[in-house]
């Protein structure tokens, strides 16, 4: 038999799935949780020689576990949690931790790159918006407070690539992560000198661009005894997780779109040419290869409202507390939920805008709490719909995936939201299934993407149909949505503003 295999660096674990090339069945999957280090308020950091332990780890269980042969593993493709800074010096040792995507600090760094580069630059090369946490931002970050450090940096790329390197010696990256740095002209598919130049930042340091089926290199014989895994393997680039994750759902044109619920939330397109967006509210990356497109609208806090909220009214058994959030009519008699739990992407851009719970009363109770937060969730996903439309990408049927889609009840509540069919995904963790996809087309297992998709993805013959009754309820409520953030975003600013402000007083005070 034939195997490949597909490796997941995620925000929060690692997962590395193997799959059966011919029938396209996952075998066996390994992950490794771990807490991303949080050492002041507003970073995220880890350690990258971390991920590659724990990538080594899942690696030998799997081979012990389902006891394949590693000659018969194939290839192994790499897909990645997007945005984040991996800096490496000469040696190829990081040089300060993994900033990820979800550190806010460099704030003032965004306010500096705006001064020194033209609004046209932003809309016709990066075609994204300036946000905390993309490489670019971060590295300018380091570059301003940790001077000393940045003279050391030789190398920088993105947290998949870092796996590559570890397994194969070689650097690069490919062109969906690229597009996702903010360093990237997305129109002509190579590092922008005008951003570059302007901030002073070599484009030495920047790798060498693939497609995401493209070869890295081989398994090292240094890697065959970290990993288990046959030296002379090849090693396909990957992409960054949420384009791996539509590969992993199908998604390689407009027959469907995707709502994927994970712990941030997404509504995926794709296309054959770059959709432009001059207000800068969606993101725009490039998909498995040059010369293809994903647009998102992007909410930073999904599944993980969900998790937040069934944590803190001690509800561990979801499949029953749906029924029990199905007893409460729409509209969660009379709540509303704003889902910023960390900062606001689409359509707000906004890192410090924060969440909200509006018309609590004596009545309130946990399944109207629970019941709020989906509809929250629905809601300001429908508002990256809206956006998608504006910009002429629309589709007959949505695909959802994500932990959200195990919900019969969220996925329901989707369709009659969106008023559109809504089919359940049956692949499960997607983004390692596209890497895989991508490892087998690199290595001719494929003839191409399509082939791939043809031999693994499976998708649920149920269709959610939407209710035009529950469409027109909901739709009451979503106005409410909407001007509940227009009503409190500048109070909600403020609160955290200073909250900030006076979180650090208080840390000057105690050093």
């Amino acid at each position: 038999m034939i195997y490949l295999i597909g490796i997941d660096i995620g925000t929060t674990n690692i997962k590395v799935l193997l799959l059966e090339a011919k029938s396209g069945k996952t075998v066996a999957i390994e992950n490794k949780t771990y807490e991303i280090e949080i050492p002041e308020k507003g970073y995220a950091e880890y350690n990258p020689e971390k991920w590659y332990e724990d990538c080594c780890e899942c690696l030998k269980r799997i081979l012990k576990n389902t006891k394949v042969n590693p000659k018969d593993i194939k290839a192994i493709g790499l897909s990645g949690q997007m945005h984040g800074l991996i800096s490496l010096d000469e040696a190829g040792k990081p040089v300060y931790p993994a900033i990820l995507h979800c550190d806010t600090r460099s704030e003032r760094q965004i306010i500096v790159i705006k001064e020194k580069i033209d609004d046209s630059i932003i809309r016709e090369e990066l075609n994204n918006s300036l946000y905390t946490g993309f490489l670019l931002p971060s590295l300018c970050w380091v570059y301003d407070e940790r001077p000393q450090l940045y003279e050391r940096i030789r190398y920088v790329m993105l947290p998949k690539d870092y796996i590559n390197y570890r397994l194969t010696g070689n650097i690069c990256t490919d062109y969906s992560d690229a597009s996702a740095t903010l360093a990237f002209d997305i129109k002509s598919g190579c590092w922008s000198k005008n951003v570059l130049n302007r901030l002073n930042i070599s484009e030495g340091l920047f790798p060498e661009i693939k497609n995401s089926y493209d070869v890295v290199g081989t398994i090292t014989e240094r890697s065959a005894a970290e990993t288990g895994l046959d030296m002379g393997t090849a090693v396909i680039c990957g992409g960054g997780d949420a384009v791996m994750q539509s590969l992993g759902n199908g998604l390689i044109d407009s027959k469907y779109a995707i709502i994927n619920i994970g712990t941030s939330g997404q509504v995926l397109f794709s296309s054959s040419k770059l959709i432009e967006n001059p207000e800068l509210n969606t993101n725009i990356f490039c998909g498995y290869q040059k010369d293809n497109w994903i647009s998102m609208g992007a909410i930073m806090s999904a599944g993980a409202c969900y998790k937040w909220v069934t944590n803190l009214i001690s509800e561990s058994d979801y499949k029953a507390f749906d029924e029990k959030i199905a007893q409460v009519p729409i509209g969660s008699n009379g709540l509303i939920f704003l889902p910023h739990l960390n900062g606001e992407r689409t359509p707000y851009l906004d890192p410090t805008l924060r969440g909200a719970l509006i018309g609590i009363s004596l009545e309130s109770g946990k399944k109207e709490i629970g019941r709020a937060v989906m509809e929250g969730v629905s809601f300001a996903l429908m508002l990256c719909y809206e956006v998608c439309l504006g910009l002429g990408l629309d589709t007959e049927t949505f695909i959802i995936s994500g932990g959200g889609s195990k919900s019969t009840m969220w996925t329901q509540m989707f369709s009659d939201i969106f008023n559109k069919p809504v089919k359940v995904s049956e692949m499960t963790e997607q983004a390692a299934v596209g890497a895989a996809m991508c490892a087998g087309v690199g290595v001719g297992v494929y003839s191409d993407i399509q082939d791939a998709v043809d031999h693994i993805v499976n998708i649920s013959e149920k269709t959610y149909y939407p209710s035009s009754i529950a469409h027109e309820e909901y739709m009451k409520y979503y106005e409410l949505f909407k001007n509940a953030y227009i009503s409190n975003k500048n109070i909600l600013r403020e609160i955290y503003n200073q909250w900030y402000y006076d979180a650090r007083k208080n840390r000057e005070i105690m050093l």
